[in-house]
């Protein structure tokens, strides 16, 4: 179970690094604000944080 954890801990570092790169801050605010609407459970701050992931994702360049 440890190993698991801390895969899935290395995993979501390197998402994070990854966005960071690609989309700079931006990329990192939406993720931030994704995961508090999903710990939150609130519809509408996940939705935000998905909105703006996804507007950063379809930019052209």
């Amino acid at each position: 179970m440890p190993i698991l954890a801390v895969a899935m801990a290395a995993f979501a570092i390197g998402f994070e690094q990854l966005i960071q790169w690609r989309y700079g801050p931006m990329g990192i605010i939406a993720i931030v604000i994704l995961s508090i609407g999903l710990k939150a459970r609130s519809a509408a701050i996940s939705s935000i944080g998905a909105v703006i992931l996804a507007m950063l994702l379809t930019q052209p360049g």
